[in-house]
């Protein structure tokens, strides 16, 4: 019960002195400015009656941070809080008062008028060129929010308020700056190559943020080719193209990512002639999961490659890559063949003809054979001229009886390659 009563008579006593020292005068006329020597520290000044102060932070509508400085007496009424005291994007007031350490504060709160800390507008919208062996990055910066502190003590005037820091980032290796800040909206460099990761970082007198993305790929393509196709068919040349993307954070390492995007860019190539130049014969692009599916049109014999152009899209730069050339060989297509007027019916002594039409419109000599039922073998009938991918052969159906014909068409030299040759399907006739 005693010790109850002591420690009630200890807290009233301390409430009286408390009291009685914050009668002591309080400081008066606090500002705040910046510093000299750039904007790197909030200069609080007040007047008092040398005195020994202390100095806070106070948040309006923020969060107070933990900040505290005590200035002896006879000391200048003058104090630099470095910028990375205050919480970026905040509203605060430096509030002054009477007090020490030990003694604590004796004084009413005097505070300065009231400021923002809102850090710089992140850049948006970059996009990225090909200029020379580098790229010409530009970005844009939207509108910067609405101040609710207009006019305070700390607001920078100028349009150009903020600066950017241009980095770039590789696989294995930190985001480094490539050049010193600038207020422009576009960055030249002069000499780089994919893969990587641009990146802005901006800054203004109170914090940094990182905007602006641009990202370098480099590309892997993959392709299958048919081995043979039919002369003036399209081929279908399939595969699946892979980007390789460097994602970044602050702190570590940058690393390497895989990407499947739609919409990347294909050019089939081909060779006309042995030793041509490589000319585009066919384009696509992929789909979703990186695939592609292109119809290329066929002509003789020639190999292709398929190969991702540079192209950029937005703020996607991504180089070049090429499959393996692979040869498709190619075959004299029938175009039609079968019986003039399309009768497989005839009566013996009628005239019949046979015909065949082929591309490319070659001229040659073509073997017509017939099917010997005995030996079971296909004998040559006729050879026959073929001029501009015809030829036909008029005869007598001279006995009855069920016949099966046939073209044999030679290969052919086109564009200094070969063509292979083909059969047309089994011609039927009926002779009664």
């Amino acid at each position: 019960m005693r010790r109850l009563i002591a420690v009630a008579a200890a807290v009233v006593a301390g409430t009286a002195s408390l009291t009685a020292c914050a009668s002591d005068p309080a400081p008066t006329d606090v500002k705040v400015a910046w510093a000299p020597k750039g904007r790197a520290a909030v200069l609080v000044t007040w007047q008092d009656t040398a005195r020994p102060n202390r100095i806070t932070i106070e948040g309006v509508l923020s969060e107070s941070p933990s900040y505290v400085k005590y200035i002896p007496a006879g000391d200048p009424n003058r104090w630099e809080i470095p910028t990375s005291a205050f919480p970026p994007d905040g509203n605060y007031k430096i509030a002054v008062a009477t007090g020490t350490s030990q003694g604590g504060v004796t004084s009413k709160l005097t505070r300065s008028a009231v400021f923002d800390t809102d850090g710089p507008v992140r850049p948006s919208a970059a996009t990225v060129a090909p200029q020379g062996r580098g790229v010409m990055i530009k970005w844009s910066v939207p509108v910067a929010p609405q101040d609710f502190t207009p006019n305070d003590p700390l607001d920078v005037r100028g349009k150009k308020t903020q600066r950017y820091v241009p980095m770039i980032g590789r696989p294995g290796a930190m985001l480094k700056a490539i050049g010193p800040a600038t207020t422009a909206n576009r960055q030249l460099i002069k000499s780089i190559k994919p893969p990587y990761v641009f990146e802005l970082r901006t800054q203004n007198e109170w914090s940094t943020r990182i905007g602006g993305q641009v990202l370098g790929l480099t590309s892997t393509i993959n392709a299958a080719v048919p081995a043979r196709a039919q002369f003036s068919v399209p081929i279908r040349v399939r595969g699946r193209v892979i980007l390789h993307q460097v994602g970044c954070e602050l702190e570590t390492p940058c690393t390497s990512k895989r990407a499947t995007p739609s919409g990347v860019p294909v050019v089939v190539l081909t060779q006309v002639t042995p030793g041509a130049r490589w000319t585009p014969a066919a384009r696509g692009a992929t789909t979703a999961g990186g695939y592609y599916d292109i119809p290329v049109p066929t002509g003789g014999s020639r190999p292709y490659k398929i190969t991702v152009p540079v192209n950029t899209k937005g703020a996607m730069f991504t180089g070049t890559s090429t499959s393996k050339p692979a040869y498709t060989k190619s075959v004299v297509r029938v175009a039609s063949a079968g019986f003039v007027g399309g009768e497989t019916a005839k009566k013996r002594g009628t005239s019949v003809t046979v015909f065949a039409t082929v591309k490319p419109a070659m001229n040659t000599t073509v073997m017509l054979q017939a099917w010997n039922r005995q030996t079971r073998r296909w004998v040559n009938s006729k050879a026959l001229p073929m001029r501009k991918g015809q030829a036909s052969l008029a005869f007598t159906a001279a006995q009855p009886g069920d016949f099966v014909y046939r073209f044999v068409i030679p290969g052919a030299m086109m564009f200094g390659r070969p063509i292979d040759g083909t059969t047309t399907a089994q011609l039927q006739l009926h002779v009664r």
